[in-house]
């Protein structure tokens, strides 16, 4: 007898082929660039910290898979993105103990917490990287990372040069060389080049949307622009801004991680623009250098909300249908 019933699901109802192992792959080639970069820059600890990142993040995942006795997934490399990425925001001497201790944050308190895989409110990479800007600041001090490292730039972190040396120090540091990655930073997010190319590349393969990437750099550049223009003595310009710290990597990777930002057109530019927007009050009024991870964190935070602005339903509203 023919089943007449029919079956409810949530969407999306029609699937495009696609699958989370393909999409992740394409995510690690994307970030690769600016991965290489780093291990070049800084050297085989670099590579040490990216490989044990992301290693024990799927670790970390597959012990949860049968802790809470749901199928083991890390064959989807997601955790192995959300692991990469936490070893390209930190510096190359981070600590073996304070690495595993950040991915089990990453995979255990931000995916895991909120139901797994897709579940997630809130990006997994920058709940780790939170926890241990508070908990062990001085871990994430680039400055005191780098010491006994020589280069042939300045050796000092932009943005927390701009802080405690005020527009003095932005001789410092040429566009040209911010954009080469020739600054102190975390392993993967200093080569701004690198970075811009791999988020281009997500882009036209469709794994991010352009209305949230676009919409989080034009709050930076517009809010940075009112500030430097009222106060050129004592804010940076714009393009210094994109080009140091996280705000790359938060635009084209951060930012537009899938189940923490929005679905609709006109949310994705609301919430695109007041991440941009947050970055920019942090950096110029509160206390710490970079407000990327705090700033994309409180966009997710609100993101729900934001996303019940949707297009009126078909024929809703029509008087003569």
């Amino acid at each position: 007898m023919t089943n007449t019933k029919l079956i409810v699901s949530h969407a999306p109802f029609w699937h495009n082929g696609d699958s989370l192992i393909k999409q992740n792959l394409n995510y690690i080639i994307a970030l690769l660039p600016a991965a290489l970069f780093g291990v070049f820059q800084f050297g085989a600890p670099a590579l040490g910290v990216l490989a044990l990142a992301t290693s024990s993040a799927m670790l970390w995942e597959m012990i949860m898979s049968i802790i809470s006795k749901q199928k083991i997934a890390i064959g989807d490399m997601d955790s192995a993105v959300i692991g990469l990425l936490f070893g390209m925001m930190v510096p190359a001497t981070m600590p073996w103990w304070v690495v595993i201790t950040g991915t089990f944050i990453t995979v255990v308190m931000g995916k895991y917490a909120f139901g797994g895989t897709g579940g997630n409110s809130f990006h997994p990479t920058l709940v780790g990287i939170a926890i241990l800007t508070m908990s062990w600041p001085a871990f994430m001090d680039f400055d005191t990372a780098y010491v006994s490292y020589q280069f042939d730039f300045t050796a000092l972190a932009p943005l927390a040069a701009l802080k405690s040396q005020g527009t003095p120090a932005l001789a410092l540091f040429p566009n040209c060389d911010l954009l080469m990655g020739n600054e102190m930073g975390g392993i993967g997010s200093t080569f701004g080049l690198g970075i811009i190319i791999g988020g281009i590349y997500l882009m036209l393969k469709g794994y991010t949307r352009w209305e949230v990437v676009v919409s989080f750099i034009a709050g930076i550049v517009i809010t940075s622009s009112i500030f430097y223009v009222l106060h050129p003595d004592t804010y940076a310009p714009p393009l210094f801004h994109l080009l140091t710290g996280y705000t790359l990597l938060g635009a084209f990777f951060l930012a537009v991680e899938n189940s923490s930002s929005p679905v609709n057109r006109i949310p994705m530019l609301i919430y695109g623009f007041t991440g941009g927007l947050m970055i920019i009050l942090v950096r110029n009024i509160g206390i710490y250098p970079d407000g990327t991870v705090l700033s994309i964190l409180l966009i997710n935070l609100i993101n729900p909300l934001i996303d019940t602005i949707k297009p009126k339903a078909l024929g809703k509203g029509v008087s003569n249908a």
